[in-house]
C-alpha cells in the first residue's frame, strides 16, 4: 500500500492527474511544472501532493463531519463525491447543484455547512457563487485553466479524467481517515482506487 509521497505521486501520473489544459490561468502558474511540446501543461504532482494534506488537515479539523458538503456537476466525479462521503461522512451532492441550497432559507434543500468541496470551479460555479455569498470556505480541484476566484484551497490537478478525480478523492479520503485516527499509518487502507472510478450506467 502507498504510504508515502513517491508511492502516491506515481499513482497520480498512473491516473494522468499532472495533465493539464492548454490554456493557463495565471494564478495557476505557480502548480505548473513546464508545457509539453504540443502545449500541455503539466502539474507539479509534489505541490498536488501538499495541497492534498492541507485540504485533508482542514477536512479533519470540522468535528462534525455532516457539515461539509462535496459537490459535483461532472458525472465523472459523481461516484467519487458519493464514496468520499460514505468513507468520511461529508455530505455529498452529486449530479444538478439546486440553486439557493446555502443561500435561500426557504427551501427545504437548505444547508449551513462548515466547508465545500468541489470538482471544478467551472462546472461548479454555482455553489462557488453561493458560498462566497455565506462565507463558506471552498476547498477545489483546479486544472490550469480554472478561475481561482472564491476558491481557498486549490488542489492543482487534471479534473477533467475519470481516474484521476477519483484518486483525488481517495487519496484526500485516506488522508482525512489517517488523520482522524480511524486508519494507522502503518496498515495502509484496503480500498480499492477503483471504487472511486465512474462508470457508465
Amino acid at each position: 500500500m502507498a504510504l508515502t509521497k513517491e508511492e502516491d505521486v506515481q499513482m497520480m501520473l498512473v491516473c494522468k492527474t499532472h495533465l493539464g489544459t492548454r490554456n493557463c490561468d495565471y494564478r495557476m502558474k505557480r502548480y505548473v511544472f513546464r508545457r509539453t511540446v504540443d502545449g500541455i501543461h503539466i502539474i507539479h504532482l509534489g505541490k498536488s501532493w501538499e495541497k492534498i494534506m492541507v485540504a485533508a488537515r482542514v477536512i479533519a479539523a470540522i468535528e462534525n463531519p455532516a457539515d461539509i458538503i462535496v459537490a459535483s456537476q461532472r458525472p465523472y466525479g459523481s461516484r467519487a463525491v458519493l464514496k468520499f462521503s460514505q468513507y468520511t461522512g461529508a455530505n455529498a451532492m452529486a449530479g444538478r447543484w439546486m440553486p439557493g441550497t446555502l443561500t435561500n432559507q426557504i427551501t427545504t434543500k437548505y444547508l449551513e455547512p462548515r466547508l465545500l468541496i468541489v470538482t471544478d470551479p467551472r462546472t461548479d460555479s454555482q455553489a462557488l457563487k453561493e458560498a462566497s455569498y455565506a462565507n463558506i470556505p471552498v476547498i477545489a480541484l483546479c486544472d490550469t485553466d480554472s478561475p481561482l476566484e472564491n476558491v481557498d484551497i486549490a488542489i492543482p490537478s487534471n479534473n477533467k479524467g475519470k481516474e484521476s478525480i477519483a484518486l483525488l478523492y481517495w487519496l484526500l479520503a485516506r488522508e482525512v481517515q489517517y488523520l482522524r485516527g480511524t486508519l494507522s499509518r502503518t496498515a495502509g487502507w484496503d480500498i480499492m482506487v477503483d471504487s472511486f472510478f465512474w462508470r457508465d450506467p
